[in-house]
């Protein structure tokens, strides 16, 4: 993870394509490294998970290219490696796990980040109907010791078709149902990281698990 790491630390301070060309056998090389543990991440989740295929892992990883043209931020680089690992794919829409790698702001992800409008209506369907379930599940202890709910982008009122004095109206203004688990450089340079990282992702396989079966059983009722 070091060179991984220090790759991407230097391109964070040198985000031109001039230096990229320069070091492009460095991104190569870590690139390669990052496959193999994508490659070690869908192995292992397969053993506890049997939604996920045998994914390839350059299906899984993320482009380290930026789209810059319909944004004011021209870096051409992300500063990122990212590997999600889900059902379908990583385009798929629903619920994986995420490995994060970035300098400062390494993480362990889960659930389902931005779920197409279908999926997103699915979920909140289910959690209207059975909101205990979905109570339980993220206020498991572990769970809840373990990850945080992303409530970063939330509706301000209940959403569309759903009664306003709901007691449980929080569980459903949400837009994404993601989570994550923050990772320090300290822990990423650990031996034992990548086990660490598959007991994490344990923790998450009952909560996709649930977000998949609701957009299942509401898509296809």
């Amino acid at each position: 993870m070091k060179e991984i790491l220090s790759f991407l630390k230097d391109l964070e301070a040198n985000n031109t394509r001039e230096w990229f060309d320069q070091n492009r056998a460095r991104y190569e090389l870590t690139r390669k490294k990052f496959l193999a543990v994508t490659e070690f991440l869908i192995h292992e989740i397969r053993q506890f998970d049997d939604e996920i295929a045998p994914l390839q892992p350059k299906d899984c990883v993320f482009r380290i290219f930026r789209d810059v043209r319909f944004s004011n931020d021209k870096r051409p680089y992300k500063s990122n490696y990212g590997c999600f690992m889900a059902r379908g794919g990583r385009k798929s829409g629903f619920g994986g796990y995420y490995f994060h790698v970035q300098p400062g702001e390494s993480f362990l992800s889960g659930g389902i980040y931005m779920p197409p409008p279908e999926h997103l209506h699915a979920i909140r369907q289910e959690i209207y109907y059975h909101p205990q379930k979905y109570k339980e599940l993220i206020e498991e202890k572990t769970f809840k010791a373990t990850y945080t709910l992303d409530y970063s982008d939330k509706l301000k009122t209940a959403p569309k078709g759903y009664p306003k004095d709901w007691e449980y109206l929080d569980l459903i203004k949400n837009r994404n149902y993601a989570l994550g688990h923050p990772v320090s450089e300290t822990e990423l340079y650990a031996p034992d990281f990548l086990n660490q990282a598959i007991t994490c992702f344990k923790i998450l396989q009952p909560y996709n698990r649930y977000l998949n079966s609701a957009i299942d059983e509401n898509l296809n009722a």
